[in-house]
């Protein structure tokens, strides 16, 4: 909390006001938001065979899974719910482990309920890949708020799903660790987690072994999801893995992608719970 509060302090000072907004009072019913009418923010028709095409579950109304990916969702939000938390960061060990489209999903099925509002954040400012996912092409987004100054309410996407908004990544950048925990981004982290006392925030985080970005910025978030692959994420890769993030945040769980006769599962690893 020291480093948080310092780099907020930090920023405050060199922008001479606020970095942070009043949050909105709740609604007169319990923790449920209003309807939502997207003006500043931008919203786009993505076509069905788009997100069928890059296994979005808003493309779906049933099968093994969508039922994975609510169930993930439960699990999830149990966790987040009795701590008192709503940012989760999502990660993998290793390249092409599938980590993106467990971030993307969590936040769509999130969004789905009608009890909370979710805003998903490319934080992979290397490569990043989640607005390709909804057949966007190159479009602004994080890394040019953070270095060009451009408002956040411009760079929002809404892709008309649910009460779902996504912060596109924009340019890919070499120094992401060092924009990952400037105190503009730390003072963003703090504004998008208070602001709406509804929502959650997901960032999809680079792999953990290779990029220091998750062990720099995961004292921003409140806990972390880990995505493996089967066949491919090796026990030594995960340990190594957990073990790097362990005493900096909780391990919400490991989500074994592409598992044998579900798309996805929730495996129940004794070394995910340690936390």
């Amino acid at each position: 909390m020291d480093r948080i509060r310092t780099a907020l302090d930090l920023y405050r000072e060199v922008k001479g006001t606020s970095a942070t907004e009043a949050p909105p009072k709740r609604s007169s019913e319990q923790g449920v938001p209003p309807p939502i009418t997207y003006t500043r923010t931008k919203s786009l028709t993505i076509p069905r065979a788009v997100l069928q095409g890059h296994r979005v579950m808003a493309a779906y109304n049933k099968g093994a899974f969508v039922d994975a990916y609510k169930i993930l969702r439960t699990q999830v939000t149990h966790r987040l719910r009795e701590n008192g938390w709503n940012v989760v960061g999502v990660t993998s060990p290793g390249y092409g482990e599938g980590k993106t489209l467990t971030a993307i999903n969590l936040a769509v099925s999130l969004a789905m309920e009608t009890t909370q509002t979710v805003l998903l954040v490319d934080s992979d400012l290397q490569d990043p890949t989640v607005h390709k996912v909804f057949g966007v092409q190159d479009c602004l987004g994080l890394a040019d708020y953070l270095l060009d100054d451009l408002p956040v309410e411009d760079l929002l996407v809404h892709p008309g799903i649910g009460r779902f908004v996504l912060l596109p990544g924009g340019r890919a950048i070499s120094n992401s660790t060092e924009i990952l925990t400037s105190p503009k981004m730390v003072a963003l982290v703090e504004e998008l987690k208070h602001r709406y006392p509804s929502r959650f925030v997901v960032f999809d985080l680079p792999p953990l072994l290779h990029t220091a970005d998750v062990l720099a910025f995961s004292p921003y978030t409140d806990a972390l999801l880990m995505v493996v692959e089967e066949g491919k994420t090796t026990g030594e890769e995960l340990q190594r893995a957990l073990g790097l993030v362990r005493d900096s945040r909780p391990v919400l769980g490991t989500v074994l992608n592409k598992a044998g006769r579900a798309s996805l599962s929730l495996a129940d690893m004794k070394a995910m719970l340690s936390s």
